[in-house]
């Protein structure tokens, strides 16, 4: 073939490449409903994680586009997103017709990857079955079960801190708060004592920060958000094996430890075990697999000592940027404290009413779960348009858009936690607020992340004072390459120790 002639090929090829491209990205304007302008290749991602977090982008695109139809379109690389912006159509795909839209959609890999295959990822059936059994290990019963084992890791946080601060004023928070966290999902899922607080470099906090430091490459990326049946044919994973290797390996040994010596904790992992069955990955008896305690012990830890320390964080910084709001928030701490002889019990904690609106009006500025997703089960017409939801397309909630919409929260980014009150939150559309999502797939353990959250509050608020110092994040940004909403930075604020009374 001559020169010219490959020229040509070559020439010809990207042309249809480009066109069948461009077409692919009309997918949203066909159907009529109105979409964001996506780039060639990457649609409407190319700079997220480079220069805009995901949640942040999604929320520009909320603010260009919402009134103008229930939901907007959008593209990851070649995948068409619908981006719901209406409360009305939100409320729909997480209860009224939750049977079109029961499943996340999110990529999961059970057998090369089976530490994946956890409770927010598994889709269906199996999905509802394990939902049932899991469900009462989060009841207040059993929160109160394990709130000794929190409030003593609370004491060791507040005796750790104590130490520290004499030595040093300007401190690092996230990575203290999230070795705090760590400690006591460690004990609670795992019956470990992690030691990270005094360790930092302990093993579980190792791993934990592992999970989130090695974000994925923007080819595999594009596979598993375009190609996911591929990606699981190919054996793609999205965990490192290091850390897989090391979350089995903990569970096994847990496992066999407790059966071997009879020993119970009233924790997660007892709960996990009750429902053991002696097969490592296939079961269909009712019971669970190893590989099925191992994916969901792997989900309590990570879901709860990243966000719960996140929440913490964020907290802090608003408590620091405001003296009066932070005096109220600690009144409120002693004042109920002293009502129960000066003993944090868990009705105790459970009364500090303002304290849990600040964690609330936290949860609303600075959502550690920002986007919500779903996969649509079957076609569903939109209410109240011509449009259609075609099966298999991806629905995503952009939470930290609708939590800063004026329309729900007036001055959205001003924290009030006023807003939270019994009377002020009965004004508000119900599904304006969404950190834990809605609905039967709502997130299972918010009780526990929102009790260890207070619990170290307690402690912190009644030991010191937290004012801002010359390196405190003011304007705030968001860490790029973390899913989980985390301050990119670090979080720096000055301690003052307080008086003790």
């Amino acid at each position: 073939m001559e020169p010219l002639d490959i020229l040509i090929s070559v020439v010809m090829l990207c042309l249809a490449v480009y066109f069948l491209l461009d077409r692919r990205f009309q997918y949203w304007t066909d159907r009529g409903v109105p979409q964001s302008k996506p780039e060639l290749v990457f649609g409407n991602v190319r700079e997220v994680s480079r220069t805009i977090h995901l949640a942040d982008k999604f929320r520009e695109i909320y603010n260009e586009l919402k009134g103008k139809h229930p939901l907007v379109g959008v593209y990851l690389f070649f995948k068409p997103v619908a981006l719901i912006t209406d409360l009305e159509l939100l409320k729909c795909v997480f209860v009224k017709d939750f049977q079109y839209f029961h499943d996340r959609g999110t990529y999961y890999n059970e057998k090369h990857d089976p530490l994946t295959a956890h409770l927010f990822n598994i889709e269906g059936q199996k999905w509802k079955n394990l939902r049932n059994k899991l469900s009462p290990t989060f009841t207040s019963g059993k929160m109160k079960m394990m709130f000794s084992t929190i409030v003593a890791a609370g004491k060791q946080f507040k005796d750790f801190m104590e130490e520290t601060v004499h030595e040093q004023v300007d401190f690092e928070l996230k990575d203290v708060l999230a070795r705090f966290t760590t400690d006591v999902i460690g004990m609670c899922a795992f019956g470990i004592e992690c030691n990270s607080m005094r360790n930092p470099d302990a093993e579980f906090r190792v791993m934990g920060r592992k999970i989130f430091s090695k974000p994925r490459g923007k080819v595999k990326s594009l596979v598993i958000n375009s190609l996911p049946r591929l990606a699981k044919l190919i054996g793609l994973r999205t965990l490192d094996s290091e850390v897989s290797d090391f979350f089995m390996n903990a569970v096994r040994d847990t496992i066999k430890y407790r059966v071997e010596n009879n020993v119970q904790r009233n924790d997660f992992m007892d709960i996990l075990i009750r429902m053991r069955s002696d097969k490592d990955t296939k079961s269909d008896d009712g019971t669970l697999t190893f590989h099925e305690i191992a994916a969901q012990a792997f989900v309590f830890f990570v879901a709860g000592f990243e966000t719960s320390s996140s929440l913490m964080a964020f907290t802090l910084y608003e408590l620091a940027l405001d003296q009066d709001m932070q005096d109220k928030a600690r009144k409120c701490v002693t004042d109920v404290l002293e009502r129960h002889n000066g003993e944090l019990t868990y009705e105790a904690a459970m009364e500090m009413d303002y304290l849990d609106c600040v964690l609330k009006e936290c949860l609303r500025k600075h959502p550690p779960i920002s986007v919500h997703f779903r996969i649509t089960a079957k076609d569903y017409i939109v209410p109240g348009t011509n449009s259609v939801l075609e099966a298999g397309t991806s629905v995503m909630i952009p939470v930290l858009g609708i939590h800063h919409d004026p329309e729900h929260f007036p001055e959205p980014e001003r924290f009030d936690p006023e807003r939270f009150t019994a009377e002020q939150e009965s004004k508000r559309h119900p599904y304006a607020w969404t950190p834990f999502g809605e609905g039967p797939r709502i997130c299972v353990g918010p009780r526990f992340g929102l009790l260890q959250a207070r619990i170290g509050l307690i402690y912190l608020l009644t030991s010191f004072r937290f004012v801002r110092c010359s390196k405190t994040p003011v304007p705030l940004r968001y860490a790029l390459k973390n899913q989980i909403l985390s301050p990119e930075a670090g979080m720096w604020l000055k301690l003052e120790k307080l008086n003790e009374v």
